[in-house]
């Protein structure tokens, strides 16, 4: 199998730009067998920390170039390269993530640099264009508000970490010198005067992570920043906010997973938990149970969260020690359960991936992707089996 890789270029990183990971022989089923680069695809500079496929042309991938603020589609030119299909669209700052919707009409990119949720449409040909930027976020807790005053009935961690740019400096000392300078610090993006102002006081800044499409329709985005979860339904004109659904102060929704269940999985990155969200008869979503990665160090940051193949289990990389959360979804989807915090066997987890009896595990800062055989009882990773250099790694994408 192969991979698209995306990762940290030489303005935080090490790597050219978008690379192609393969996993065992080139025509095989799984990805357990040796790792290697194969070749870096695209130069991009900017930084192509999250790349995103296209949902009906295997030719067509798609990349959130963080430290551009832009989205630039690129189209498949030969095996192992790509070539930019149109020219970068604008975001926001520091946007990490992109996703485009099932029937490929716009795509949403997410900016944790200013909090901006981007709507883009997306041509016949694939090209994002005409950037609608949708409504800002209001903290939920304000700036005078005491921790707790908002209630989900799921905080299992008692942790409060509402100062990101403290949280980043902290990381940035775990990681150690050799490493520190790879680590987006919250604090080195570019403020307004107001922005400083508000900043010198403690304020909290709107920190936009992630889109996720769910089933009915609805668009999930995380704000890492504010502690939000919010869902929009999506027109022509952009995205509607329909709902938003608070997490505990200082936990830090990064990521969310769909799940067949009906239920939204969400990990937090600063606070090392998974949430359950669900929506009632009315259609209001909810918290209906959270988990936290027991054994977790004060410093660890959350950063990916995936499922088994068959959705009994799911899998939350933890940075700092190093592991991943297993977590088994309970009952009719409502509950996790911890079942083991694992070693990765790399530097620095940033993302992660489950192809069948594999954990692959992108180690950004150790600069190499490796692979973990899973228990086929248990789902719990062994100890690694294959390892490769690659550049500051931060995304891994199968390709179809």
């Amino acid at each position: 199998m192969r991979f698209w890789v995306g990762a940290y270029a030489p303005d935080t990183g090490s790597a050219e730009g978008i690379g192609i990971l393969q996993a065992g022989e080139r025509d095989a089923l799984g990805a357990g067998g040796p790792l290697g680069m194969v070749a870096t695809a695209a130069e991009v500079p900017g930084s192509p920390s999250w790349v995103a496929a296209h949902p009906s042309n295997d030719d067509i991938l798609y990349a959130a170039v963080e430290f551009d603020g832009t989205v630039q589609a690129f189209r498949r030119s030969s095996e192992t390269r790509l070539s930019p299909l149109g020219r970068p669209v604008e975001a926001g700052g520091a946007v990490c993530h992109v996703a485009v919707s099932p029937d490929a009409s716009f795509l949403i990119a997410s900016c944790w640099g200013d909090g901006r949720v981007v709507r883009m449409a997306l041509d016949a040909q694939g090209r994002p264009s005409r950037p609608v930027v949708s409504a800002e976020a209001d903290d939920p807790y304000g700036a005078s508000s005491e921790q707790g005053s908002v209630s989900t009935g799921a905080r299992v961690s008692g942790a409060v970490v509402p100062d990101l740019a403290a949280a980043a400096r902290a990381l940035r000392e775990a990681a150690g010198e050799e490493y520190a300078h790879l680590i987006p610090a919250y604090d080195d993006v570019p403020l307004t005067d107001a922005e400083s102002e508000e900043a010198a006081a403690g304020a909290r800044v709107s920190r936009a992570h992630q889109a996720v499409f769910l089933a009915n329709g609805l668009v999930a985005t995380t704000d890492m920043g504010f502690d939000l979860v919010r869902f929009w339904s999506a027109n022509e004109g952009g995205l509607i906010l329909v709902q938003e659904v608070a997490l505990p102060k200082g936990s830090g929704p990064r990521h969310g997973l769909w799940h067949p269940s009906g239920h939204l999985y969400v990990v937090t990155e600063l606070s090392c938990e998974v949430f359950v969200l669900a929506p009632d008869r009315a259609g209001r979503w909810h918290v209906v149970s959270g988990q936290p990665l027991l054994g977790t160090l004060p410093t660890d940051t959350a950063a990916e969260l995936s499922m088994s193949r068959d959705g009994t289990t799911l899998y939350a990389g933890v940075r700092g020690s190093d592991t991943v959360g297993v977590l088994s979804v309970r009952g009719h989807g409502e509950e996790v359960q911890l079942l083991a915090l694992a070693e990765t066997g790399t530097h620095w987890p940033r993302h992660h991936l489950v192809v069948d009896d594999t954990l692959l595990v992108a180690g950004q800062l150790a600069h190499e992707i490796v692979s973990l055989s899973l228990d086929t009882r248990t789902g719990v990773p062994g100890r690694v089996r294959h390892r490769t250099p690659s550049p500051s790694p931060t995304r891994l994408l199968p390709m179809r």
